[in-house]
């Protein structure tokens, strides 16, 4: 089913115009039952051959945070522990495992698996899988939290503590709750559509 029915400016304000990338956090749960609703959205975007790299860890719990913060850069723990979730976006690097199930139509495992195939594998799961995680923020927004997404952390000491069968390789981290609007930064400036934009 297609539509050509445009979203409310509410919407548009809600998702890209209004929105902010949050620094400070209410005092607020997350209900597990809204993250699932969330992946429930995300999970929907379109990935190539439906390859659907994107793994998650929501970190919730004291003992979880305790051992995420330690990776991070001095400038990103407090904000990090305030926040009532954060969660790990990592790429499956063995994604293509599940693609009997995901493109079941054809033999697509056969691009990614495979001697001299590892190339094309990292870099259709780095793609797809920061395309999902760009897909889950705008579904967090649309269901009612706030994003902070952040780069800043060491990967690897990440992948050890959550990721520790080293399939999955973590893309970014993003802080998930009810944002506290005192705490945010001026509104950095965007290019315009002249400086980033051509049609020919």
């Amino acid at each position: 089913m297609t539509t050509s029915a445009t979203l409310s400016n509410a919407a548009l304000d809600t998702l890209f115009l209004q929105a902010r990338t949050h620094n400070g956090w209410q005092d607020k749960p997350v209900d597990d039952a809204l993250l699932q609703r969330i992946w429930d959205l995300a999970r929907m975007g379109p990935t190539s051959v439906n390859c659907s790299p994107l793994r998650v860890v929501f970190v919730k719990s004291p003992e979880a945070k305790a051992r995420l913060i330690p990776a991070l850069m001095e400038s990103n723990r407090a904000k990090t522990q305030a926040a009532p979730v954060t969660a790990i976006f990592g790429n499956d690097r063995q994604f293509y495992d599940l693609l009997p199930k995901l493109f079941p139509h054809a033999n697509v495992r056969d691009w990614f698996a495979g001697p001299g195939k590892e190339g094309n594998a990292a870099t259709t799961a780095f793609r797809n899988g920061t395309l999902q995680s760009a897909y889950f923020m705008l579904a967090a927004r649309a269901l009612g939290l706030d994003c902070g997404p952040m780069s800043g952390f060491d990967n690897a000491q990440v992948d050890r503590e959550f990721f520790p069968g080293g399939l999955i390789q973590s893309n970014f981290i993003c802080n998930l709750g009810y944002g506290d609007p005192g705490r945010l930064f001026p509104r950095s400036p965007r290019l315009e559509f002249s400086e980033a934009c051509s049609i020919t």
